[in-house]
């Protein structure tokens, strides 16, 4: 299989920050929609992002903690969205376009992982929220996107698509349900995700990245684990401190933020999509198993998170799974 994971060289680093990447950068006049950027990871991008001087719109299901979140924060403010609410996400969506901004970066940040099942819908939440429900507000906002004349659609994956597989005769795991991996199956979801958007939509100045951001220990996610899985994993000291080593893939909040917001901005990646990244490049092509060890967090791409024929098999599922929803949006090309 022909791929374009071909790392490219720069000066950034695992160890690089989301300041670092955006340096000498003037997001002036650019618009940003960041889900779930109001804590972790994406309140990095979000204040990084703020910073270099866009105007970012974070969606939140809770609107107070979010806003909270993100206080004092210029150029910030705070709209709800629901993941697993398709009316919650078309609202959202059409109070975007209403306003008439072009959207230059849309990044799709939130994650589920673990938590009930299923969804309203009896759809598996995570693959619902990490896949489908990003899924369904990047087809809406569309339009933003195409007035953008330029725009980047960056999906948060992980290293855990390594290890995941798209069931593709039991997406929803209504039978032997695992929570890990549905976890992994979704971010795999992920990069197809990303490899189809390209796909249909960089001749209309869209480009499509699937970031591994990293592990990070504080987080909401990774703390979910518990403190004896994480020492474990060698995620965090017999104190309960996060365990800092970037080029083991174990990063601050600051380090983590840094890919995302290479892959939303960084001139290296003009001319290119299509693509997952990890510690502020393309990420190479690895195949081979490779265990996950404390020193040691395998997150190279993997070839079937990168199938072009999965990736299109997943877009056309994903079209069918919306359609099945009452006041569907209609999931078109440009």
């Amino acid at each position: 299989m022909t791929h374009k994971q071909h790392p490219i060289g720069n000066s950034f680093t695992a160890a690089s920050t989301a300041d670092d990447v955006l340096a000498g950068l003037d997001l002036s006049g650019r618009n940003a929609v960041i889900t779930g950027g109001h804590a972790g990871i994406g309140l990095e991008v979000t204040r990084a992002l703020a910073k270099a001087g866009a105007s970012v719109v974070v969606g939140a299901r809770d609107q107070q903690a979010a806003a909270q979140g993100v206080a004092g924060i210029d150029r910030v403010e705070v709209d709800r969205l629901d993941l697993l609410d398709p009316t919650s996400i078309d609202t959202f969506a059409e109070r975007r376009l209403r306003s008439e901004r072009p959207l230059h970066m849309l990044i799709n940040c939130a994650v589920a992982s673990g938590g009930p099942e299923r969804d309203a819908r009896g759809y598996e939440t995570q693959f619902a929220t990490n896949h489908l429900g990003h899924f369904q507000l990047t087809q809406a906002l569309l339009p933003a996107l195409r007035a953008a004349s330029g725009a980047r659609v960056v999906n948060v994956s992980s290293g855990a698509h390594r290890f995941g597989s798209m069931r593709w005769d039991d997406l929803q795991f209504a039978e032997g349900y695992n929570s890990l991996a549905a976890y992994a199956q979704s971010k795999v979801a992920n990069v197809l995700f990303a490899v189809e958007l390209d796909r249909r939509w960089a001749a209309f100045g869209i480009r499509g990245y699937a970031v591994h951001p990293g592990v990070v220990a504080g987080t909401k996610l990774n703390s979910s684990a518990g403190d004896v899985a994480l020492k474990r994993m060698g995620l965090i000291d017999e104190a309960g401190e996060p365990v800092i080593d970037p080029v083991a893939g174990k990063k601050t909040p600051a380090q983590g933020a840094s890919t995302i917001v290479f892959a939303a901005t960084s001139p290296f990646l003009i001319g290119k999509g299509g693509v997952y990244l990890k510690d502020n490049d393309i990420a190479p092509l690895t195949d081979e198993r490779l265990p996950l060890t404390r020193d040691a967090i395998p997150a190279d791409a993997a070839s079937h998170s990168i199938d072009p024929e999965a990736a299109r098999r997943l877009w056309q599922v994903s079209e069918a799974l919306l359609a099945l929803q009452p006041g569907a949006v209609r999931c078109q090309d440009p």
